[in-house]
């Protein structure tokens, strides 16, 4: 590396300034590390900012330079110390998935599952308004998203920027943190929550009429142009008709592992036994920094709930603990951030493999697994200050362990859709008995209306 390559950095903190030596070219991870042999904070103990407010936060990241951060020669950098790991801090992940959207699936409450791995039943439960819908504000993680512009930088494009190092154009100005085609070639599949956000506030209005709202699959009760259901019906009271379409946003980009250990004891459960095992996830959200204005669900702890299970199906039990726990882990400054499961049938003892049973010509979910999740997410909201009732969607997140292509332990990530959330806590969907990939729309009743819920399906291009 030539020496006109490297910067100097004023770096100001309560200790006093600094100055730190780095490469243009190199990350912002390697400038983090350059600051904390300087200053000899701990790691995590510290997070930068460009501005003395401390706004604009410096993202530490292997993948963004700190030429692409727009940092120059003599620029000032405020340090200012956090308690606890810094959510700009990003720490190499032991087991990492990603977690993806699903659009719809099946739905209901209380059913038992049989068939290979992954079955449930649970224990009739009280209404999933509770608790968690009575908590004010929103995560720190949400406030801190808010601050952030999350535009994407671009570098100067020698063939086609025609301006000096000072000026920007059409082919090198910042992207929006929406842009499909960044994301497309990024391979990031789902739009983070916050970028939806900063979608539907972009236009002329600047969000001022946004008001998210959740679907309802109910009557709307009270009204008098005619009897109450099943004596009578109108527009005004009756539920729209839902077609299932695939949601373009997902609250959780990613679901991160402190350590190996977690998931290993978890995991000890069936390699002695041989049965399925259900865990409650314990952690906290923090950026994500590889997705633009992502949010990443850190988990610290997997606490394993009263259960019965064998090869084929688990079956959660009522918990006389759930409080004490839940005292814990705010104690501890922890939360419920989503519940783990296994499918795991083994196939070659000797070798170590399972068997590969999930997969895109099977199903990625089973419908009991969705209603379960769908039932989860809807106890544990999303609190967001766009929402007009004060919340909207879930960050509870679903991993899945089970047999990959290559017949190895894998762990993917899930979530639910919103359109999912609401026919599971209406009541509207039930699995089969036959398919445990499919889900099945109730049939009106006197007792109960079911909006009509359409699908579609795209033919894939046939080869001759």
């Amino acid at each position: 590396m030539s020496k006109a390559s490297k910067i100097v950095l004023r770096i100001q903190s309560a200790d006093g300034t600094k100055r730190v030596e780095v490469s243009d070219t190199g990350t912002l991870r390697e400038l983090y590390d350059a600051v904390q042999a300087t200053f000899g904070y701990p790691d995590d103990g510290f997070a930068l900012y460009k501005e003395r407010n401390c706004t604009k936060e410096l993202v530490s990241s292997r993948s963004q330079s700190v030429k692409d951060s727009a940092l120059k020669h003599g620029d000032m950098i405020y340090l200012r110390s956090v308690a606890g790991p810094s959510t700009s801090k990003q720490q190499p992940p032991e087991r990492s998935s990603s977690v993806a959207s699903i659009a719809s699936t099946s739905s209901s409450s209380g059913a038992t599952t049989s068939g290979g791995g992954g079955g449930f039943s649970r224990e009739p439960t009280p209404s999933t308004s509770g608790a968690t819908a009575l908590l004010n504000g929103e995560d720190p993680v949400d406030i801190e998203l808010y601050k952030q512009d999350g535009r994407i930088q671009r570098k100067r494009d020698e063939k086609l920027c025609r301006h000096n190092s000072n000026g920007c154009c059409v082919h090198c100005s910042p992207l929006e943190p929406y842009d499909e085609a960044y994301l497309k070639e990024q391979k990031i599949k789902h739009f983070s929550f916050h970028s939806y956000l900063k979608k539907l506030t972009s236009g002329v209005d600047r969000g001022k009429f946004v008001a998210l709202e959740d679907l309802n699959c109910k009557i709307k009760m009270g009204c008098r142009d005619h009897p109450p259901w099943p004596k009578g019906i109108c527009s005004k009271c009756q539920p729209s008709a839902i077609t299932l379409n695939r949601q373009t946003y997902r609250h959780v980009d990613n679901v991160m592992f402190e350590n190996t250990g977690i998931v290993e004891r978890f995991l000890n459960y069936w390699r002695t036994t041989g049965h399925q095992r259900i865990g409650m996830l314990f952690g906290t959200y923090e950026v994500h920094p590889d997705v633009p204005l992502g949010i990443r669900a850190r988990v610290a702890a997997i606490y394993e709930p009263p259960q019965e299970s064998n090869r084929d199906s688990i079956r959660l039990l009522e918990d006389e603990h759930a409080v004490e726990i839940e005292e814990l882990a705010r104690q501890l400054g922890l939360q419920r951030v989503g519940w783990i499961f296994t499918d795991l049938l083994a196939e070659n003892a000797a070798a170590g493999t399972v068997k590969h049973v999930r997969g895109i010509k099977t199903h990625f979910l089973t419908a009991h697994e969705c209603i379960l999740a769908g039932h989860l997410q809807n106890k544990y909201p999303n609190r967001c200050k766009h929402a007009s009732k004060g919340l909207f969607g879930s960050k509870f997140v679903t991993v899945c362990v089970t047999g990959d292509d290559k017949k190895q332990v894998h762990m993917e990530g899930y979530a639910v859709s919103a359109q999912c959330m609401a026919l599971v806590r209406d009541n509207c969907l039930i699995p089969t008995k036959d398919a445990p990939e499919l889900g099945y729309i109730r049939e009106s009743s006197d007792k109960q209306y079911v909006p009509d819920v359409y699908y579609k399906t795209v033919v894939p291009n046939l080869k001759f």
